[in-house]
């Protein structure tokens, strides 16, 4: 087996990185430069969960694993990409969204919902993002389900004074399973060829509730 092909799923962390509102804004200044130092040195400050990011399931359950206790192979495998591209602004993602390729999904998967609502980042209509049903999580649950991505901020509504929301049902779903969440991805319309590998490994931050990755979708061939 050999890489055929490489998929950036990952929105750049900078300066005009968008962020959940409230959350630490990423600040990226020179430490070090080869003209003063001899070598280039980066001091980053970020929040945890900036651009493309991995909620552990500590994010929404105090009881459960940090991003650093998390088994790895949590944060691998088959993709299986749900058609959302139609349910527009705070859309619901439903069972029936799932059900065209509910055969493929089993146990290890990692189920990715394409709302094509990246195309918004870097604006305020990325906020009234399309989010999953509450019910269509339990099923995904119930089949084996542990990680799950979107090409939005949230997987929840996400809500402000207009749009008070019912909390983040789907959050606490998946953290009480044990599973991981995540947001921000980008390009998942790239991703044209059958049974991509999914990788969304994290930073290993200490004790953290979640962390930035370069998630990536791989094509194998022989």
């Amino acid at each position: 087996m050999r890489i055929m092909k490489v998929v950036d799923l990952s929105v750049v962390v900078g300066a005009g990185t968008q962020v959940y509102p409230g959350d630490p804004e990423p600040r990226l200044t020179p430490h070090s430069t080869i003209e003063r130092d001899g070598f280039n040195l980066l001091s980053v400050a970020m929040g945890s969960q900036t651009g493309t990011h991995v909620d552990a399931p500590y994010h929404f359950d105090e009881a459960t694993e940090r991003i650093d206790e998390v088994p790895l192979e949590r944060f691998v495998g088959r993709g299986v990409i749900v058609d959302a591209t139609g349910v527009g602004p705070r859309g619901v993602i439903t069972w029936a969204h799932v059900e065209p390729v509910a055969d493929s999904i089993d146990p290890g998967c990692i189920v990715l919902l394409h709302t094509g609502w990246s195309l918004h980042y870097g604006t305020d209509a990325y906020f009234e993002n399309p989010y999953l049903d509450a019910a269509a999580c339990r099923e995904l649950l119930a089949r084996g389900v542990r990680t799950f991505g979107i090409d939005a901020i949230n997987i929840d509504e996400t809500p402000d004074p207009e749009h008070p929301g019912i909390g983040f049902p789907v959050h606490h779903l998946i953290a009480e399973a044990g599973g991981i969440i995540c947001e921000n991805l980008t390009n998942l319309a790239a991703i044209d060829f059958a049974e991509p590998q999914i990788s969304l490994l994290p930073i290993s931050l200490e004790a953290a509730d979640g962390a930035p990755v370069r998630a990536v979708a791989i094509q194998f061939g022989e």
